[in-house]
């Protein structure tokens, strides 16, 4: 189980990485609200993202995005509804994916408004 936290926490930094460079504003990492979680919550001008990260060794079992589906939506969902009301947020909200795969140099690929 140490094994998926270690990979799981070194996909975050590989995404935190990626959002800075490209202008995000790291607002949140693993942001939990009642059963929730959600792994980034960033800022970039008028837009507030709720990013959950996948990352996975291989492609033994699919793609990393598969992995994005139903309860953990809803949770999402709900962690991104308290978020906006304790924060006041009167601006747009969107929901990516960050999906990388593990490699030499690890593939990351955005996906914006993904659910």
């Amino acid at each position: 189980m140490g094994n998926n936290k270690e990979l799981g926490a070194e996909g975050e930094q590989i995404a935190t990485d990626y959002l800075e460079k490209t202008g995000y504003q790291i607002l949140e990492r693993n942001y939990r609200y009642k059963r929730a979680e959600v792994d980034i919550i960033a800022k970039k001008e008028a837009m507030l993202l709720f990013v959950e990260v996948k990352y996975r060794a291989n492609e033994s079992f699919g793609f990393p995005e598969e992995f994005v589906r139903g309860r953990k939506i809803e949770l999402i969902h709900m962690a991104s509804e308290h978020y906006v009301e304790k924060i006041n947020w009167k601006d747009n909200i969107r929901f990516d994916i960050i999906s990388i795969m593990k490699k030499t140099i690890p593939e990351v690929i955005h996906l914006e408004d993904a659910f």
